[in-house]
């Protein structure tokens, strides 16, 4: 594993691990490596030293684990995460479709959420559709 530092075309920084750098490369060549602040397409790695995750048996880990917030920030956008999941319904990939019955009456109202490409979120948003992105990755990426 290696972690990144990460920089949008907005500027907001963000660290990510990866399987390797060729990892990284692969993701990043196929358009599925985004902003973890703003969801922006056109994420570059950020001058830093890398950090690579040592598997020896018996090494004891000196980061925290990954799944634990480091920030009050962070622990703030985790509570909006659990509270968002709770009372909406996961679309997933149908999400557009979704977003497009639910505001032409075809669909019974209800909070959702799932995955848009960024062309089909502003579109859905020059048609009128309330739509916003979510401060927060899909959990079934692994960027």
């Amino acid at each position: 594993m290696i972690q990144f530092s990460l920089k949008c075309p907005k500027d907001h920084r963000f660290d990510s691990w990866f399987q390797s750098a060729e990892a990284y490369d692969k993701l990043a060549a196929a358009g599925m490596v985004s902003c973890a602040v703003c969801g922006a397409e056109g994420v570059q790695k950020a001058p830093m030293a890398p950090r690579v995750a040592s598997s020896r048996e018996g090494e004891a880990p000196r980061a925290r684990p990954l799944s634990q917030p480091r920030s009050a920030a962070e622990q703030a956008v985790a509570e909006l995460r659990r509270r968002i999941e709770a009372g909406s319904e996961d679309v997933g990939r149908n999400f557009v479709r979704e977003a497009r019955a639910i505001h032409s009456g075809e669909a019974p109202e209800r909070p959702i959420r799932g995955e848009a490409r960024v062309d089909e979120a502003r579109k859905l948003l020059e048609d009128g559709v309330p739509v916003m992105p979510l401060p927060f990755l899909n959990a079934r990426k692994t960027n």
